[in-house]
């Protein structure tokens, strides 16, 4: 029977009644009092030497209050990269990253100076007059051109080579393996950029308390503590304690507000310079050419296996462009991220890989939806996939000769991770029943007789969530902790403040944290208030990004509400004149041991706060704990996907029939909430397979820079879900036994689909089309 609250209930979300009312307050939203407009104008080359910035025309129309250009911030530091990668080199080259453009442009969209005026208008004219004088300079877009010798992107540093990272197996055992082994399938293929498209613009507001000295920053942000961090320390060089950042609701991230951008520290700075609030506001074409991009590998993936198909060994060679710049956290994806994940669900003795990440005129890389995970599982299942065709394997059998088995957990991959739990069998056979494979051959026949080609795709994921643990993360190059932090704060009349380092931004954390902590005290759900957001109110966390809210900031919510029933405990052990050790709490009321003697929640925590009858020698008044959690390891939430595609034979049009998923999320919180997250990263699957690409010409320009050129999926994209999380492996090491789920479908649905529409294809010849897989590419490799 299905629950009705606390954990494992479908609650409703309660935020959606103010986002779907209109109440909302985001960042745009936020108007203070005498605040001016902030314009940048950006760079509209690629790659150019500044000569000369002509702003007195500018200076002198109408509304403007300043004009800054990098001279004005020469005392600031550059934007901080929060991880550095050592590789066979040592550590890698990190050039600075400079608020404003200093000396050279990098690509387009890079900032050159920074309008303020009275209104937005205002701005956006001023910037217009500002006059440039920039020596174009030959651009480097490709990887292979960028590292072969062609124009440095950083003279400073002398090579457009970030790193050359190799990891895992023993490189020459490795290869032993692919000389003596059966088959060898070998797979060259592209993982496609991706612009993020929140629905939300980026924003940033900064202001400035001449009287304190203390600087406040309003933004879009995933991570408000990372922030001040970074911001503090790196840009602004002032005590953490004199920065106050406050993320309000935020409309998606994706991963692209975790990082610290230049216009959050030009505005915070700029409000001191000119003595009044400065907002910025992005325009969607200004999102396209200044938020972190993501994914753009190209990869060679060779699978080493014997007569039976049974997997030997496995080596990738990678290369992973960063952009123009590292952004915040760009050199840990196709490092840690990536290369940790090539193992994926398979007992495979040896992988070996190496991954160069290059410098290019384009716009920064970063993470985005899955970061790293989906990039290896994209490679690795579409070798699987070729490796079954070629040695004439049902695809579904070979993966199954090669899962981790359940008697193997706890199990140690050849690439660092170990693996707690999981039962891959199980999810294969659940989706194997959802998806209704034993009828494909039926449909199949069915669209031939239409015409039509159908194809069926099945794929495997497994992901590492909720990074950990620190000392591990540092060792490897993190420059950040990685724990989580969560305050209870229990109201005298019973009801209960949560102070969370986490940060929701469509995550459902003001339902699913209630949730949590209505459970364990045995409260109603609607008595349970979440703070977040704010780094003047919460203790200090790392927010919200690779599916770490529940496993990371839920662990410390469980261990601060355990603090309170502890000390609870004790009060009412003193009310009742009872021994600690005979008190039980259950449903929200204290209890002695063999007695009818009990004491109710609401009692205790009025007797906290009012404190007459109370055991001040041993305790203190109040009731409010803080904890902080530090996970002993990732989360590794996996699952068997499957896709069924028809493809038009006349016009290489691709339709996304069904689509079924087999996840393993541990122990479920909100079964409607992981519904509906694992709905949305399919969405971006279904986006990045069939529809997304950014693409640049040979200077350097942005060819799909706004929506009439940049396709997003649309609701007639997408079939309904067959979405399945009913086979479930508890985590064994955090208190909720939970899992991470938000990034599962942006990682497992892109080889899916491609695996389908090779499927599809297959009696045709065709072995492999890089996404997106648009009409125009499929109707060509139908071509030949």
């Amino acid at each position: 029977m299905a629950k009705d609250s606390g954990i494992g209930a479908a609650s409703k979300r309660r935020e959606d009644v103010r986002f779907l009312s209109g109440s909302g307050k985001y960042t745009d939203d936020i108007n203070l009092a005498g605040q001016a407009y902030a314009c940048f104008l950006r760079s509209s080359v690629a790659h150019g030497r500044i000569n000369a910035i002509d702003t007195a025309a500018a200076t002198a129309m109408p509304g403007v209050v300043a004009i800054l250009t990098a001279k004005d911030f020469e005392g600031a530091g550059g934007l901080p990269c929060g991880w550095c990668v050592t590789g066979k080199d040592g550590p890698m080259k990190e050039p600075k990253h400079p608020i404003l453009a200093e000396g050279k442009v990098r690509h387009v969209g890079d900032p050159i100076a920074m309008v303020i005026a009275d209104t937005k208008e205002q701005a956006q004219a001023a910037a217009d007059a500002i006059s440039v004088d920039i020596e174009e300079l030959p651009a480097v877009i490709d990887m292979k051109a960028a590292i072969a010798g062609g124009p440095l992107v950083h003279e400073d540093i002398g090579t457009n080579l970030c790193y050359d990272w190799n990891f895992g197996s023993d490189k020459a055992e490795t290869d032993a393996a692919f000389e003596t082994a059966h088959h060898v399938t070998r797979l060259e293929l592209t993982n496609n950029r991706l612009v993020p498209n929140a629905m939300e613009p980026r924003v940033a507001i900064g202001a400035y308390d001449r009287s304190t000295g203390e600087h406040t920053l309003y933004t879009t942000s995933q991570n408000p503590h990372v922030i001040r961090l970074l911001m503090g320390a790196f840009v602004l060089q002032i005590p953490e304690h004199k920065l106050r950042v406050v993320a309000p609701d935020v409309g998606g991230g994706f991963g692209s507000k975790i990082f610290h951008y230049a216009e959050e520290a030009a505005c915070t700075l700029a409000a001191k310079l000119v003595n009044r609030p400065v907002k910025w506001t992005a325009e969607r074409s200004e999102s396209f050419v200044t938020d972190a991009h993501g994914r753009d590998h190209v990869s060679t993936i060779e699978l080493a296996l014997d007569a039976e198909g049974h997997f030997l060994a496995l080596r990738t060679d990678t290369l992973a462009n960063m952009g123009a710049y590292l952004s915040t956290f760009a050199p840990s994806v196709p490092t840690y991220l990536h290369g940790t994940l090539m193992a994926g669900n398979y007992a495979t003795p040896l992988i070996n890989v190496n991954v160069r990440a290059v410098f290019t005129n384009t716009v920064p890389v970063d993470a985005y939806r899955g970061a790293g995970r989906p990039e290896a599982t994209f490679q690795l299942e579409r070798v699987i996939d070729m490796a079954a065709r070629e040695m004439g394997i049902d695809p579904v059998e070979i993966r199954r000769r090669n899962f981790i088995k359940p008697d193997q957990f706890p199990y140690q991959t050849p690439v660092a991770l170990a693996y707690d739990t999981g039962n891959y069998h199980a999810t294969m056979d659940k989706l194997v029943e959802i998806a209704d494979i034993a009828g494909f051959a039926a449909r199949k026949a069915e669209s031939a007789a239409r015409g039509k080609l159908r194809g069926l795709g099945i794929a495997c994921y497994i992901e590492a969530c909720g990074i950990a643990p620190s000392a591990v993360a540092g060792a490897l190059g993190a420059r950040a902790g990685l724990y989580e932090s969560a305050t209870v704060r229990v109201n005298a009349t019973g009801s209960v403040t949560v102070l969370t380092g986490s940060h929701s931004h469509g995550q459902g954390h003001e339902t699913t944290f209630p949730q949590v902590v209505a459970e364990m005290l045995g409260i109603d759900e609607g008595q349970v208030e979440v703070v977040h957001g704010d780094t003047g109110r919460i203790p200090f966390g790392m927010g919200t990004y690779g599916s770490r809210s529940i496993a990371v900031g839920g662990a410390a919510l469980v261990r601060a509400t355990e603090k309170i029933i502890n000390k609870a405990r004790k009060i009412a052990a003193h009310l009742m004149e009872a021994a600690e050790g005979d008190v039980e709490f259950a449903n929200g009321t204290f209890s002695v041991k063999g007695t009818d003697k009990s004491v109710g929640w609401g009692d205790v925590c009025l007797t906290a706060y009012v404190p007459h009858n109370f055991p001040h020698e041993t305790l203190e008044p109040g009731l409010e704990e803080t904890a902080f959690y530090d996970p002993a390891n990732f989360t590794f939430p996996a699952g068997a996907y499957a896709a069924e595609v028809e493809v038009d034979p006349d016009t290489g049009q691709v339709t996304l029939c069904s689509f079924a998923a087999a996840d393993d999320f541990g122990n479920i919180i909100n079964p409607m909430i992981v519904d509906g997250q694992v709905h949305g990263g399919i969405g971006q699957g279904v986006g990045q397979a069939l529809l997304e690409h950014a693409v640049y010409d040979a200077n350097g320009q942005l060819l799909s820079g706004s929506y009439m050129d940049y396709a997003m999926p649309r609701a007639d994209d997408v079939p309904f879900y067959a979405v399945d999380h009913s086979c479930q492996t508890p985590c064994t090491h955090n208190p909720l036994g939970v899992k991470g789920c938000g990034e599962a479908g942006a990682i497992g649905t892109p080889p899916t689909i491609v695996n389908a529409v090779i499927d599809a294809l297959a009696d045709r010849g065709v072995k492999h089309i890089d996404m997106p897989l648009t009409p125009a590419r499929v109707w060509a490799a139908m071509q030949g």
